[in-house]
């Protein structure tokens, strides 16, 4: 069985959970605890030197970094593809993932909020501030690349693709710095849609085993 170091609030292992559940794959959960840096203990960084979630194991195959994860999934397993089959499908899905992993996800995770506030004693409102103009930057840029004509009921055509499996778990964060959506209705039109879904409702943090010890 495909097994995932996770944990709850992370939205690179939400990414990962979602394309695991839409692919129908069995996974068993190992939770790695972020708020005591679980990650950077050296029993962790056995498993995954960059000491970050996800890591995802494969038999003997260990594999981090989320897109290359889904992108592994895709080329490997059975189910339903999150990739299109053409090469400007492919194209425009990765742009729209990259989008969020690469541009508004890394300078918002958890390790980059804790060392505002912890190395360079900016206060937690300063940091939340920090947090909501970067997102609202992001999401205005990604509601305007929806506008190109290739959206449908999700972010690329009428079929779920890594694209919505990096959206949803933005907008979950997004929602919890109450960061203002109200400009980005195609966003929120597609995040509604996959919410409709059991694989996203069974990925999203509070489904989580390790939810219960966040209190």
């Amino acid at each position: 069985m495909l097994r995932l170091y996770t944990y709850f609030r992370s939205s690179a292992a939400f990414r990962v959970r979602i394309a695991l559940n839409h692919k129908g794959l069995p996974w068993q959960p190992e939770v790695v605890w972020l708020l005591t840096d679980e990650q950077k203990s050296p029993a962790y960084q056995a498993v995954n030197p960059q000491s970050l979630v996800p890591t995802l194991v494969d038999g003997g195959h260990r594999l981090n970094q989320s897109l290359a994860i889904i992108e592994y999934l895709d080329e490997t397993q059975p189910g339903p593809r999150l990739l299109p089959a053409d090469p400007l499908g492919r194209a425009r899905v990765r742009s729209l993932s990259m989008l969020i992993a690469a541009e508004i996800h890394p300078i918002n995770n958890l390790r980059v909020l804790k060392y505002l506030k912890t190395d360079l004693g900016v206060s937690q409102e300063a940091a939340d501030t920090w947090y909501r103009h970067w997102v609202s930057e992001g999401l205005a840029a990604f509601e305007r690349q929806l506008q190109d004509g290739a959206t449908g009921r999700y972010c690329h055509g009428d079929t779920v693709s890594m694209a919505d499996a990096c959206l949803v778990p933005q907008i979950f964060n997004a929602q919890r710095f109450k960061v203002d959506l109200s400009a980005m209705p195609a966003t929120m039109r597609i995040f509604d849609a996959c919410m409709t879904l059991p694989a996203f409702e069974a990925a999203q943090p509070s489904r989580q085993p390790d939810a219960a010890r966040a209190g």
